[in-house]
């Protein structure tokens, strides 16, 4: 009887140990396959986002050139010498967050009209002055509504207090997170004040933050120029140049996104970290 039990225990056992083996290595089966699967999605991706920009820059982008970009730049290049739009363009950087506008647009003309190193100094100088008018505002003017405001949604106030903690460079980090980040541009100008954080790390880290911004804004004015100039002279844009242009569009938006995600994954990092203290 003691031998029976032990030989049906046994053959228990090795059921259990075969139904073991079976599902680890369809858990393996099952993790190989999902990895496969997820680069299969992004290859996926990958082509779609391909052939739709092809799609835009052979087709869609002549017809919205010829329409809508091209009358736009007659009467900016008639109305205006490039003194003066370099004037325009500053000013519209500098005082549209002001008044709670953006200031893209102004920065793609900025790379139509200017390129990449001139363009890119008029931008700055604009952010500069964009950046530090809301500031100074805030702290005189709207400085109890911004807290009132922060108080009402407490979930988004605490991102932004970030900044505020720890010393200079603490808060230089801070703002340079939250500047890549999606956070608003034209509404952090208002509310850094309130958080506590300093001008100088606030001014700095917003100048380090928006480089990625300003040369993708740039870029973009740069890619409607050159259509802009095939579609004026009647003349066909090369599958070269539509190449060049394609890669350089994906690893514009593969750069943003990535840097986008990994502002984001600190800023949750750093707000675990100051929240742990006080749970505990």
């Amino acid at each position: 009887m003691t031998s029976t039990y032990t030989d049906q225990y046994s053959k228990r056992d090795h059921e259990i140990l075969i139904d073991g083996d079976v599902f680890s290595d369809c858990a393996t089966s099952s993790e190989g396959d999902s990895f496969w699967w997820s680069w299969a999605k992004l290859l996926f991706l990958v082509i779609f986002i391909t052939l739709l920009s092809a799609c835009f820059f052979i087709w869609v982008a002549p017809f919205l050139m010829n329409k809508e970009i091209i009358p736009v730049l007659n009467w900016e290049t008639k109305t205006f010498n490039k003194p003066v739009l370099a004037v325009v363009i500053l000013a519209s950087v500098a005082l549209f967050p002001t008044i709670l506008l953006p200031s893209t647009p102004s920065m793609w003309v900025a790379g139509m009209t200017f390129g990449y190193a001139l363009g890119f100094l008029l931008i700055i100088s604009g952010v500069i002055i964009g950046t530090s008018l809301p500031y100074f505002i805030g702290s005189t003017l709207f400085f109890h509504k911004i807290e009132e405001w922060l108080e009402r949604f407490p979930k988004k106030a605490s991102i932004l207090r970030l900044a505020g903690e720890g010393n200079w460079f603490n808060q230089f980090k801070a703002v340079i997170l939250l500047r890549i980040s999606p956070f608003p541009y034209v509404v952090y100008n208002y509310c850094a004040v309130a958080t506590g954080v300093r001008f100088g790390p606030y001014l700095f880290g917003t100048l380090v933050g928006m480089v990625p911004e300003i040369f993708v804004a740039i870029y973009t004015g740069i890619m409607i120029r050159t259509f802009a100039d095939a579609s004026n002279d009647k003349q066909m844009i090369s599958a070269q140049q539509i190449s060049c242009m394609i890669v350089g569009f994906l690893l514009t938006v593969v750069t943003t996104v990535g840097v986008t995600v990994y502002a984001k994954r600190r800023l949750s990092k750093l707000q675990r970290e100051e929240e742990q203290p006080l749970l505990q």
